[in-house]
């Protein structure tokens, strides 16, 4: 017998329209007070300023709480379904670079602006939910679950891809960490350049060990890519003692996965846009902490590619890891009479090849 939290979150088809309008209500009540306080939502924004983001946010929830009203007593029509599509992006954009956020607040224990921030999880959420709004009519007659599945080959050397770019920045973080010399900058200018910026205690101790947290962070990266695309991203290996054999939740992966994709993808791409320009001489780079522009082209370039083919890769495995996970249709019974297989034995469910 089934738990009554999983029977309910098995209904999501039915109540995620409701969910969003309340989120609708509460993300536009969220943009009124920021835009009647001053409180300003941009990335470096202080106690005031701007108040212009704030009716903008404002205006997505409730035109949000307007769509997804109507889905509630109209149902999911056409027209609804491309507000509520527009609507996602525009959540989505405002969730851009949460991950980095969420990065910034684990390394110095803060943000520039929780205002900002809480617009970013805020739209976030609303981003997801606004998709499943816009699936919810998409749910078959019965569902089954598929059965474990490695990604193609294909999707693999993406991995690998995605791996190898990640060992140039580790490998530079790890010589600073070290207290060795990059790029014409010691291990301990970096420290005290961190220490400078609000880094925490933690960070300023494991860097003090000859351990990077960004680097540690990457390899966390590097696992969750892998779990998108090797079995134990769907059921829980030996070595994780009292959850083997279980299956994955889909949301565990995919959700980090997700967030990561939607902020490094777009931000490496963007970046190699501007060294490219900066490499060509078109824009001035900035040299920042570093002693010459060059030595700051050359930490760009060795990040944002780190960045750019990571988040790639990290966009196809998490299709791929949603292709390959989603549940499989099963046929209703109607139809099976209609087919003339009403009396035939429903076959084991084989995973389909990309």
């Amino acid at each position: 017998m089934k738990a009554p939290w999983s029977a309910w979150w098995q209904r999501w088809p039915h109540w995620v329209a409701r969910a969003t309008m309340l989120w609708a209500v509460l993300y536009a009540g969220f943009g009124l007070v920021c835009a009647l306080t001053g409180t300003s939502l941009l990335h470096h924004g202080g106690g005031s300023g701007a108040s212009w983001p704030g009716w903008a946010v404002m205006a997505v929830g409730v035109s949000a709480a307007a769509v997804s009203g109507a889905v509630v007593v109209y149902g999911l029509r056409p027209a609804l379904r491309v507000l509520l599509l527009a609507l996602c992006v525009l959540a989505g954009m405002a969730a851009f670079s949460l991950l980095m956020d969420v990065i910034t607040l684990m390394v110095a224990q803060g943000v520039d602006s929780p205002a900002s921030t809480a617009n970013k999880v805020l739209a976030a959420v609303g981003a997801a939910l606004l998709a499943a709004t816009v699936r919810s009519d998409r749910m078959s007659a019965g569902t089954a679950v598929r059965a474990w599945s490695v990604a193609p080959r294909l999707v693999q050397l993406v991995a690998w891809a995605g791996t190898l770019a990640f060992v140039p920045y580790a490998a530079m973080k790890l010589i600073w960490a070290c207290g060795g010399t990059f790029a014409g900058i010691t291990g301990q200018e970096m420290l005290a350049v961190s220490e400078r910026n609000g880094a925490s205690a933690l960070f300023l101790t494991l860097e003090s060990w000859g351990l990077d947290p960004t680097a540690l962070l990457a390899t966390l990266g590097v696992f969750l890519l892998w779990g998108l695309v090797r079995p134990w991203g769907q059921v829980f290996p030996r070595w994780t003692l009292f959850l083997r054999g279980r299956r994955v939740p889909r949301w565990l992966p995919l959700a980090p996965a997700l967030l990561g994709a939607a902020t490094l993808a777009p931000y490496g791409v963007m970046g190699i846009g501007y060294l490219a320009l900066a490499t060509a001489g078109a824009v001035t780079m900035r040299h920042g902490d570093f002693h010459s522009s060059g030595d700051a082209l050359l930490v760009g370039w060795i990040g944002v590619i780190a960045f750019a083919v990571y988040g790639v890769a990290l966009t196809i495995a998490a299709r791929s890891y949603w292709l390959r996970t989603r549940p499989a249709r099963r046929m209703p019974v109607d139809a099976k009479s209609v087919r003339g297989q009403s009396d035939t034995p429903d076959r084991p469910f084989m995973p389909e090849r990309m």
